[in-house]
């Protein structure tokens, strides 16, 4: 994978990036992401998440099932302002 690739579109993180990351002490997936914002964005790494994996596994000489998933988070879903509170209560 060429350091260019951008692995995390949402974040617009690149597989160089993530490997910076790795060399300079993420060993798993929640320390790259933590470093990188790798898997933060809209999709929540639904994406990237496995390309990810897949630079872990390399640079550490990991298997897939010995990196741990990242915690669930809950589904992200615009909101409009309005739908927040009640715009007539901001004059109080």
């Amino acid at each position: 994978m060429d350091d260019e690739l951008i692995v995390c579109r949402c974040e617009e993180v690149t597989a160089g990036e993530i490997r910076r990351a790795i060399r300079d002490g993420a060993r798993d997936l929640s320390a790259v992401k933590r470093r990188t914002r790798a898997g933060m964005g809209l999709c929540q790494g639904r994406t990237c998440e496995s390309l990810v994996v897949r630079l872990l596994c390399k640079e550490l000489g990991l298997r897939a099932g010995d990196v741990a998933p990242a915690s669930p988070r809950p589904p992200v879903v615009p909101v409009p302002f309005g739908a927040i509170g009640d715009p007539d209560e901001a004059d109080h």
